[in-house]
């Protein structure tokens, strides 16, 4: 999809040097993905402590089960 943005050249150039990209696109695409990952991060680490865990569970004991099976 063809598109045109005003994107500051300093703040380009710079990720772009940083990132080692080869070209503008590959910059602003990556720096897209990116953006996209760490709020997807921040909203997995809203959930912790939201989680009931079994108190009763023992991963120990699963996990020696799981050795004397091999």
């Amino acid at each position: 999809m063809a598109t045109n943005l005003a994107i500051d050249d300093k703040l380009l150039n710079e990720a772009k040097k940083l990132g080692k990209f080869a070209s503008k696109k590959e910059t602003v695409n990556s720096a897209l993905r990116e953006f996209i990952e760490r709020r997807k991060q921040k909203q997995i680490v809203k959930l912790f402590g939201t989680i009931q865990y079994d108190a009763d569970y023992d991963y120990k004991r699963l996990r020696d089960r799981k050795s004397k099976e091999r």
